[in-house]
């Protein structure tokens, strides 16, 4: 996911939080997270499109959720 390197470091730290993504994969949420970000700078052309979305979810990239075992 390519995309995410081009999300400003302060909004993907917030977006990440505590998680460890060397352990887990992103979520859905943080992914949404960064975008609403984005939007809210005025960025829109830094954002995905619906398509690199889905074909994150489909392909496994990301998570929707997390299930703790």
């Amino acid at each position: 996911m390519d995309w995410w390197n081009t999300v400003p470091a302060d909004i993907r730290n917030k977006a990440k939080g505590n998680d460890d993504w060397t352990k887990y994969k992103p979520l859905l949420n943080q992914i949404n997270y960064a975008m609403v970000a984005l939007h809210l700078q005025g960025n829109h052309s830094a954002k995905p499109s619906a398509e690199e979305l889905l074909s994150w979810i489909k392909n496994g990239e990301i998570d929707v959720v997390r299930v703790s075992k």
